[in-house]
């Protein structure tokens, strides 16, 4: 599992809860974040780069792009490139939203890359002809969960700030296309209102990814013990720190650094 930084932990934590009997390992490219600037090519040359990474060092069965830019940037390619399945964040975030959405009025939050790859209003629009779809950027809120500022007194007022053309528009449903973002989710539900549902692609993937080891004859037994494994690009300490905030302590995880040259 990769993602730009710490937001694909959204995705792991609802992946250990699907498949406890999965060992999974994880890279944050948290020396390289943010991704959503980034030109499609750099973002594809990073994400080929640590999926070698993981299959040479950890000889991984499957690949899951826990990370909406990366996913937009690089998903095909890798898939066309690679003998294990890989699988990312947008199809399920696409699926979940169409099926939740009454007045197919759908808000898209996201980074910059993934808003202006166009995938997720194709998508949606694929899905579902008669729908309308908001997609904003908001490289903000990004940083706000990789600074560990998303839990601080003035999110929010300043999300609230941020989603009011949203709300204005009328949405019914607001799809998290960016992993970092289920982490502001109290606050994003508080700005639009109950009325709004919010969808996270990162419960959706883990659902997918856990079928898909099933039907292949992939998954574990029942009664192997998982172990997790989860690097960081950037600095340990951060990292670790933010990760078990939002993972908890229920599980033995092991940090480590990682240096990609």
């Amino acid at each position: 599992m990769m993602d730009s930084g710490i937001g694909g932990l959204t995705v792991l934590k609802a992946a250990v809860r699907q498949m406890p009997a999965e060992s999974i390992v994880y890279v944050g490219d948290t020396a390289r974040m943010p991704y959503g600037p980034r030109e499609p090519e750099e973002v594809l040359a990073f994400t080929r780069q640590i999926a070698q990474y993981l299959i040479k060092e950890h000889d991984i069965k499957a690949l899951a792009i826990a990370c909406n830019t990366a996913t937009a940037c690089a998903l095909p390619a890798l898939q066309a490139e690679l003998a294990i399945p890989v699988i990312g964040v947008i199809d399920s975030g696409v699926q979940s939203a169409v099926l939740a959405s009454k007045t197919r009025k759908i808000g898209v939050i996201a980074t910059q890359g993934t808003v202006d790859s166009g995938q997720y209003q194709a998508e949606i629009k694929a899905a579902a002809p008669d729908s309308q779809v908001y997609a904003q950027a908001e490289p903000d809120f990004v940083q706000l969960v990789e600074q560990n500022r998303y839990q601080d007194a003035d999110v929010p007022a300043l999300v609230a700030k941020h989603l009011a053309p949203l709300k204005q528009a009328g949405i019914d449903t607001l799809v998290l296309g960016c992993t970092h973002f289920p982490l502001l989710a109290q606050s994003i539900q508080q700005a639009l209102g109950p009325e709004v549902t919010l969808v996270d692609p990162g419960v959706a993937t883990a659902e997918k990814l856990a079928d898909f080891l099933a039907k292949n004859d992939l998954a574990q037994s029942e009664e192997a013990t998982a172990n997790y494994h989860l690097y960081t690009t950037g600095a340990v300490d951060t990292f670790s720190t933010i990760a078990e905030q939002w993972l908890g302590k229920e599980h033995d995880w092991h940090f480590s650094h990682l240096d990609l040259p």
